[in-house]
């Protein structure tokens, strides 16, 4: 019984650090989207006149 629990938490945890790097992974990735396409409108803002 012991060694089912066992398993059974250990498939869990490493299940849970999978999914928590590939959460990192796309948050960051994302991150570095964003800042680099608000840096491209911050600098054709430049040639809008209004």
């Amino acid at each position: 019984m012991d060694e089912k629990i066992y398993k059974t938490l250990g498939s869990t945890g490493a299940a849970n650090l999978a999914i928590g790097i590939c959460l990192l992974v796309t948050g960051i990735t994302s991150g570095i989207l964003l800042i680099v396409n608000g840096a491209r409108l911050l600098k054709s803002k430049k040639g809008i006149l209004l």
